[in-house]
């Protein structure tokens, strides 16, 4: 065995003189302990949550989205050659723009979606729907799927009969004064159904129509505004990607759901970071305890020194017994943290410990938690750099006394 480890276990398990050094080091061991448990659990908890929005987002938002990076349209035969990829499952064309939507005595600006009748092929969308059915493509009369918040905020429902009235500016019209309605689209359409996705920018806003209907009230007659597709199961997605981004060149860009709730994700992963920092300042001071500790056991044990020179120990080698217990008690801290830390979060997940309350206005009862390989690794290499650098001050105090 390692001469200055063994001595360094010796060190960190047997009993001081003074139960006082016992005590700090005990401190010692429980504060890093803590403090890495507690970084475990939050990140966990925030990539629960990241895992949770991102299973709403996948029940609206497309796998693959084409847009246009010059103006707000093209024409669809632009992009051709990408959606006749073979690895491309299906896709649906789409034209999305504001309209005014009326609804007896009440008028509201929202988003207009046109989509094709297998639009559900795209996303879960049907699996979302808490009232009515995915139904836009009736030949007698127009129909629309509409968000949660905004059939609340109308006063809608699937089983009124009293339809709802759209408005929308003509494109190349000019409005007479004296005819101002003229310059206005104007349809009426009946609720199918309602989707809650229980994001407000889908929820409260968001109209889903037949893309005919959109093409008619817009005046695109072959544009689109975008184009939503799905790939072929088992392929490779990102060489896929980046085959469809070569062919439709650099007028154009391909994004995955990532990239398409870029500014969403970010943000997340910020928080999730800036709480990281914020919990290693504070497992830092923790960490302090590793000096007082060292100092005292150094004090004790002069005379231990004393003996391990006369018996041929050098100064490195006394040196590398203390450090080595500092960093000793860092280890075992941060084992103990993210065992313990991986033994909550297992049963937050199973029995949902912590709840959100009663349940009501939250996507989920209790705090999701999602453990990440990756993330346990930063915690401990953490943990283990902090204890290396807080056992660095006293030993090399202890070696210039020397």
């Amino acid at each position: 065995m390692n001469f200055p480890f063994y001595i360094a276990k010796r060190y960190l398990f047997s009993k001081k003189k003074q139960n006082v050094i016992n005590l700090i080091s005990f401190v010692s061991v429980c504060g890093v302990t803590i403090g890495t448990m507690a970084l475990v659990c939050v990140l966990s908890v925030f990539n629960g949550f990241q895992g949770v929005l991102e299973g709403l987002f996948s029940n609206f938002d497309p796998p693959y989205r084409i847009t246009s990076l010059q103006g707000k349209s093209f024409e669809l035969d632009s992009v051709r050659s990408a959606l006749e990829h073979p690895d491309v499952e299906v896709y649906c064309e789409v034209i999305e723009d504001n309209a005014l939507v009326q609804y007896g005595d009440k008028q509201l600006p929202i988003t207009i979606k046109g989509v094709p009748s297998h639009y559900t092929k795209i996303n879960h969308l049907d699996s979302i729907l808490v009232d009515g059915n995915f139904y836009l493509n009736d030949p007698n009369v127009n129909t629309a799927i509409i968000g949660v918040g905004l059939a609340r905020s109308l006063g809608a429902s699937v089983h009124f009969v009293e339809p709802m009235w759209l408005y929308v500016p003509k494109r190349h019209a000019k409005v007479n004064l004296m005819q101002p309605d003229k310059a206005f689209h104007r349809e009426f359409l009946y609720l199918s159904g309602i989707f809650m996705v229980q994001q407000d920018r889908y929820d409260n806003t968001l109209m889903l129509v037949s893309v005919d209907l959109a093409r008619k009230l817009f005046d695109y007659p072959s544009q689109v505004t975008s184009v939503e597709l799905k790939l072929r199961e088992g392929v490779d997605a990102g060489r896929v990607k980046e085959d469809l981004q070569q062919l439709l060149a650099d007028q154009y860009v391909i994004m995955d759901r990532y990239e398409q709730q870029a500014e969403f994700y970010s943000m997340l992963q910020i928080e999730k970071w800036v709480t990281y920092l914020i919990l290693s300042f504070i497992l830092l001071i923790a960490v302090f305890n590793i000096i007082g500790s060292l100092s005292m056991l150094i004090i004790e044990k002069k005379q231990d020194v004393l003996v391990l020179k006369h018996l041929g120990a050098s100064d490195a080698t006394i040196k590398r017994i203390f450090m080595l217990e500092g960093w000793m008690i860092s280890i075992v801290g941060a084992i103990a943290g993210v065992l313990i830390g991986l033994l909550f979060c297992f049963l937050q997940q199973e029995y949902g410990l912590i709840s959100l309350g009663n349940g009501s206005g939250f996507v989920t009862n209790s705090y999701p938690v999602e453990v990440v390989a990756s993330d346990i690794v930063i915690i401990f290499l953490t943990v283990v750099s902090m204890g290396f650098l807080a056992a660095i001050y006293p030993t090399n105090y202890f070696y210039k006394k020397q």
